[in-house]
């Protein structure tokens, strides 16, 4: 196992982090937890000693299910992750109280990296009129929490203000080769290096998709003309670990042979390690990826607000994830989820709302067609079942 140092912090973090949001599960969608547990264990005993989990995974299941892995000494071997629900806070009390039951689900007297989770500009602006900061100021005071970071998931003009805001430790970004542009993408990366952050990359394999063994054919081409043969994942995460800047890679790890070909890789993918050949084969494959994509949008945001309120980037990036990698139930229950609002407090935002009054058509500097995609939207991804996804969603969130 690599290992790789935060600027703020002295300890020396596994290159490889075991994301704790898709464990093995049982037919009936509860975590399998002797299997879970057994695959947590034995990845910090090959050297894995960063896990992260957060407060709605596995609706609600995850944080306690790790607290039980960590039981006969697994504790001291690793740095727990974990964050606060933002989009649940009312008031400054109920920081506290989402904490301290933390502590609690996971059996720790400390989290040594707690974030603040799923920020974008009006999430941050929200929690800081509650007094979010002083609340971190005082869980660091207490001990509770050892360092304090962010999750993200907005336009990097909003990354930079909230980075900023407060001396944190750490940051976590969404961040792959077909991501470089989008939310924080590399120019947040850099930005938050230039501020000497430690930087934790989640969806580094696209919820998985980047890694299929049998990616489009145009894309299995590509990655078939190199010399050095790897496999997609291979790819897809030394590509990542290749930039200096980051820290750890999370990896939602719940299959035997995943967490065997990820401990490989994390042994031997070293920062600049990549071969400018490497690196112009897996441009190629960005580039043809973004080719075979249904819609051209880079997710910049210059299209809302809508009117109406139609979420058009989530719209769009989740339909061109649809048409990507074909998983059709994975694609509609994202869409309930990312336009009903329950993340970020808005009103719906479903493709259906579009009542074509074409302001979007002067904003987008792609020229896109947006009502007339947004239909498409509507037929790909809407159906009765739309609700149902909406509800479970909320389940899956304790909301």
């Amino acid at each position: 196992m690599l290992y790789r140092k935060m600027p703020k912090v002295s300890k020396e973090l596994s290159i490889l982090g075991f994301g704790c949001m898709r464990l093995p599960t049982e037919q009936n969608g509860t975590i399998d937890s002797p299997r879970a547990i057994s695959q947590i264990r034995y990845a910090i005993d090959q050297g894995v000693n960063y896990l992260d989990t957060a407060w709605p995974y596995h609706g609600g299941k995850s944080e306690p299910l790790l607290g039980e892995a960590l039981k006969g000494g697994y504790r001291d071997k690793v740095n727990i992750a974990t964050k606060l629900p933002s989009w649940m806070v009312k008031d400054r009390a109920d920081m506290d109280v989402y904490l301290n039951k933390q502590l609690e689900l996971l059996k720790t007297e400390s989290i040594d990296f707690y974030l603040i989770h799923n920020l974008n500009g009006p999430m941050w602006d929200n929690l800081k009129a509650k007094q979010v900061l002083d609340f971190i100021d005082k869980a660091k005071a207490s001990g509770h929490i050892k360092y304090a970071g962010f999750s993200f998931h907005g336009h990097v003009a909003d990354f930079k203000k909230i980075i900023d805001d407060y001396d944190w430790e750490f940051c976590q970004i969404q961040y792959n080769y077909l991501d470089e542009e989008h939310q924080a993408g590399r120019e947040g990366l850099e930005y938050a290096a230039s501020k000497d952050l430690g930087i934790i990359i989640m969806e580094g394999l696209r919820g998985g998709n980047l890694g299929i063994p049998e990616p489009p054919p145009e894309i299995g081409a590509l990655w078939n003309s190199a010399e050095q043969k790897r496999t997609p994942v291979e790819w897809a995460l030394r590509w990542i670990w290749n930039h200096p800047e980051v820290t750890v890679v999370l990896s939602g790890m719940n299959q035997e042979a995943h967490i065997e070909e990820n401990l490989r890789i994390a042994s031997e993918a070293t920062a600049n390690s990549l071969t400018e050949t490497d690196i112009s084969i897996v441009s190629n494959v960005a580039a043809t990826y973004k080719k075979l994509m249904k819609v051209n949008c880079t997710g910049c945001e210059y299209c809302k607000p809508c009117p109406e309120g139609v979420n058009i980037p989530a719209a769009f990036e989740v339909f061109n994830k649809l048409h990507l990698f074909k998983n059709v139930q994975e694609a509609k229950f994202m869409y309930a989820i990312r336009c009903s609002g329950i993340l970020s407090g808005d009103e719906e935002g479903y493709a259906s709302r579009c009542i074509q009054c074409g302001e979007c058509l002067e904003k987008c500097p792609q020229q896109i067609d947006i009502p007339s995609v947004l239909e498409e939207v509507v037929t790909d991804l809407e159906d009765e079942k739309l609700y149902e996804r909406v509800d479970k969603g909320r389940k899956m969130l304790n909301m």
